[in-house]
């Protein structure tokens, strides 16, 4: 079968499944809310980074993106939904990129309207604070938190193909986002610069240290993302359905 049929059946799959569509309004609404509740905080911190406090809502929102990423594809294993899509797509390769595309694209355009708005209620509330910013600072914030957002949903996607169920996926990501990034991810220097979510959330930030910038942790997320994937497509390819 062509890859556009695959890839519009994929599609059909993620808009008739509520969970899904709940998921990604979950990161839309837990983004902006907590980034207008950061926007009227106080701000009299020395270190304060206007542009993260005001996208500082995709902290909380990037559970939603990462649930989203995990149940698109772990519904495929209740059911014998896999069956059926490999029995209609016996080419598994075809079948899982269709299905990653599917999952990228309204990853990527929720996460980019998202950012707007998180970006336009909070400098709403910060006001004068936020008046240092430029268009180019807050263009990359926003485009950045948009690949980030999509990176994190493709990560948790490719963890469930290799685990075979979102609920694994979910209970290694978000306890290492919540708990383990949150204690070990201020430690300066050796391998906190490079975990998977601290890389990416380099770009949400005006100004920044370390040894990497905006675009070249958005690429350690990448590669981080690039490996769950390829785990995940050995999975499929040679596992039963």
């Amino acid at each position: 079968m062509p890859f556009v049929p695959v890839l519009h059946a994929e599609w059909l799959k993620i808009r008739t499944l509520r969970s899904l569509l709940g998921a990604l309004l979950a990161l839309f609404a837990a983004t902006t809310a907590f980034s207008a509740i950061a926007g009227v905080s106080e701000t009299s911190d020395p270190e304060f980074d206007p542009l993260f406090m005001a996208l500082s809502g995709v902290m909380p929102g990037q559970i939603a993106a990462i649930s989203f990423g995990a149940m698109a594809v772990s519904s495929e294993f209740h059911g014998g939904g896999l069956r059926l899509s490999l029995a209609a797509v016996p080419q598994r390769g075809r079948w899982f990129t269709a299905k990653l595309t599917a999952i990228a694209v309204p990853a990527l355009l929720v996460g980019l309207v998202t950012a707007f708005a998180a970006l336009a209620v909070a400098r709403a509330g910060l006001g004068d604070a936020a008046s240092g910013l430029s268009v180019g600072e807050q263009a990359r914030g926003v485009v950045g938190c948009g690949v980030y957002i999509m990176l994190m949903a493709l990560f948790a996607a490719g963890l469930a193909a290799l685990l075979r169920s979102g609920v694994g996926a979910l209970s290694l990501l978000i306890p290492f986002i919540l708990v383990v990034s949150f204690v070990i991810g201020d430690v300066p220097g050796g391998v906190t610069d490079f975990m998977p979510d601290r890389a990416g959330q380099i770009v949400l930030y005006e100004t920044y240290d370390g040894r990497l910038g905006p675009w070249s942790g958005l690429a350690v997320t990448a590669l981080w993302t690039a490996a769950a994937i390829t785990a995940g497509a050995r999975s499929v390819r040679r596992r039963d359905a």
